[in-house]
């Protein structure tokens, strides 16, 4: 099928053959032979073949069953998406010149070419569900100007992700996180829209989507050429590129066998995306890479589970319980998590994601199941997922576990991090999150030690999260930047030495004791910090749940020589020192004070901003604590409590 440019002309074919069609009879060669596929034995081929229906199929119903899409036309969200695609056919189509794919290459800047393609995306994205859910062919000009525009891009891979530009010189075609999820929405739109396309589009749709997704990842899977990275990782690029992979090749490819073949493959490379999660289930990429990286193993789980009936369940079995459970663990208070990691500062565990979860394998929250997970806001395959409930695909839904009321505590023993809860019912209005772990964690900072502290649902003292990526941060310079070096944490400066980088820079977990009273956590920091003449250095945590709650922050470190020491706390909301060794932090209508304790010795406060463009727009503020004397040995407290309601 020739591709079509941005302005409508025909280009010849391209020399390389699409694998949709022959692949099967390579498959077949390979079946017949006995040979093994990648980690692919015949037989499991053969297994997961049969749980296939004979023709492919998308997820949801196509737009032609007015009886499945009536009620979800009336629904609100529908509603809303059939006006933003009007305004989008009053809108010229956002254009995605090349020297805007280069200014990655050029000057750092991720930003600018990545907004202007996702206002294509979420256009094409409207208008899919609009026709859907009006089925007038009003929006069908324009979405299939979308899909042409899309065949025209020279790759679908991020220009952050084509450091080398050769996806984009065509030297490569590579599979990224846009290219994938791209693919899968693209065959979405062909199962739901099909014939309204018309037949050069959907062959547009099938000759772009085989030789930019699913002929690379089986090449890939076959040993045909060298496996992208995410294939065998354990961070969230696994999930996310095999979901769109899979689901693409589900709603397109018409051979069985080959639908099967990369159904396996996916069930048994995202075992070791499984495998980056603490066997407690924490997620060192943070609460929004779980949003993220998890939601797309849940999108795959569920688009494999509609597919087979029921007969094949991804979500089943103890090594995925304990990360779909960090959704509801992570959170101090009122939803409130820390920004750990490359995350954003009010990140919040997805209740879309939360809900399927809960339906599907039992969270404990029946609260959830009130939840109307109807939306249009992320992607057709997902408004698809959360807009048709397994019910709806003849597969019943998971009797919930029982209710489990909100604990004291979430302690990940394996990742060193403690949240800490007041009593339900009682008058405690402060949470904190507590962390130890290691500097070379997924979207690592160098953060060990680090902690947040929420009061009256605010996080006042907190974790400042991650930095607007540009190609400093994850190149060699990502610690030059100060929220992801320790200096923008509140964690020590030793001896003027930041914390390096690094597994072996951990924090030893000397004693986790927990009460209904009180939890404290011990941790030795000493080998997170490069200082010669540091001799020890440990943090004592001490979060009481007595009266309105409170935190106790003790470090003691021990030198060869005097030696400077200074503590921090980060906040992105109002400071002030309220009187000698006493500090005040208001956000809104919430307030801590903190005071500080050093032996009798003088301590300095010095405030200064954290000038690196943090995610989210905050702007936030360190503040060093400080004895205004090297010393041999230092213990400085910090006590914090609620202000009271008077003084908020």
């Amino acid at each position: 099928m020739p591709s079509v440019s941005r302005t409508g002309r025909v280009r010849p074919p391209r020399p390389q053959t699409s694998l949709l069609i022959p692949l099967s009879l390579a498959l077949a060669t390979a079946l017949s032979a006995g040979q093994e596929i990648a980690t692919l034995p015949a037989e499991r081929l053969e297994a997961v073949a049969s749980l296939l229906d004979e023709t492919p199929a998308g997820l949801g119903r196509p737009a032609a069953d007015r009886k499945a899409w009536e009620p979800l036309a009336a629904h609100r969200a529908f509603r809303e998406a059939v006006a933003r695609a009007e305004k989008h056919l009053q809108e010229p189509l956002p254009d995605l010149p090349d020297d805007l794919y280069l200014d990655f290459s050029q000057t750092g800047n991720r930003s600018r070419w990545q907004e202007r393609a996702g206002q294509l995306d979420r256009r094409f994205r409207d208008l899919v569900l609009a026709e859907c859910a009006e089925y007038a062919g009003r929006f069908l000009p324009a979405i299939r100007e979308c899909i042409r525009a899309f065949a025209a891009q020279k790759t679908w891979v991020l220009p952050a992700h084509d450091r080398s530009l050769a996806n984009f010189h065509g030297h490569s075609t590579d599979i990224d996180l846009r290219a994938a999820l791209l693919g899968w929405e693209l065959a979405t739109t062909d199962w739901l829209l099909g014939d309204r396309l018309g037949e050069e589009v959907r062959g547009l749709i099938r000759d772009q989507v085989g030789r930019r997704v699913l002929d690379p990842f089986t090449e890939m899977e076959l040993g045909r050429r060298p496996a992208a990275y995410w294939m065998r990782a354990t961070n969230n690029w696994n999930a996310v590129c095999h979901a769109g992979v899979v689901g693409a090749a589900l709603a397109l490819v018409p051979q069985r066998d080959r639908r099967a073949f990369f159904v396996a493959a996916a069930q048994v490379n995202t075992q070791r995306f499984l495998e980056g999660f603490t066997p407690d289930g924490y997620c060192s990429e943070g609460v929004g890479y779980w949003n993220y990286g998890f939601g797309h193993y849940v999108m795959l789980a569920e688009t494999v589970y509609r597919a087979t009936a029921g007969r094949m369940d991804l979500l089943a079995g103890e090594k995925v319980r304990p990360p779909a459970r960090y959704g509801v663990e992570i959170q101090i208070l009122d939803g409130v998590c820390p920004a750990f990691s490359d995350c954003q500062v009010g990140a919040a565990p997805s209740r879309l994601i939360l809900q399927l979860l809960q339906r599907r394998i039992g969270l404990g929250r029946p609260e959830l199941e009130a939840f109307d997970p109807v939306t249009t806001a992320t992607s057709p395959a997902a408004a698809m997922i959360y807009a048709f409930a397994s019910s709806g695909a003849g597969v019943p839904a998971s009797v919930p576990a029982g209710t489990v009321g909100r604990p004291l505590r979430s302690w990940f023993e394996q990742a060193g991090v403690l949240i800490g809860r007041p009593a339900e019912g009682s008058g405690g209005r402060m949470g904190v999150a507590l962390k130890g772990g290691h500097n070379a964690e997924l979207h690592n900072h160098n953060d060990v030690g680090s902690f947040v502290v929420v009061v009256d649902g605010r996080p006042v003292l907190l974790d400042p999260g991650g930095e607007v990526y540009t190609a400093r941060t994850f190149g060699e310079q990502r610690y030059e930047s100060r929220l992801l070096n320790s200096w923008g944490h509140p964690v020590p400066v030793v001896d003027g030495r930041l914390q390096r980088a690094g597994a072996e820079a951990r924090a030893e977990v000397v004693r986790a004791e927990f009460t209904d009273t009180r939890d404290t956590l011990v941790l030795d920091l000493t080998a997170a910090y490069d200082a010669p003449k540091l001799r020890s250095l440990r943090r004592t945590f001490v979060y009481t749940r007595e009266g309105a709650g409170g935190l106790t922050v003790i470090d003691e470190a021990a030198f060869e020589a005097p030696s400077n020491f200074e503590t921090a706390l980060v906040t992105a909301g109002v400071f002030e020192q309220a009187g000698e060794g006493t500090l005040e932090f208001r956000d809104g209508p919430a307030g801590l004070r903190v005071t500080l304790e050093a032996g009798g010795r003088p301590v300095r406060v010095r405030t200064e901003p954290i000038e690196e463009e943090a995610m989210g727009g905050i702007r936030p503020l360190r503040v060093g604590i400080a004895p205004v004397e090297p010393a041999g040995e230092v213990r400085l407290a910090m006590h914090i409590a609620p202000l009271e309601a008077a003084r908020r």
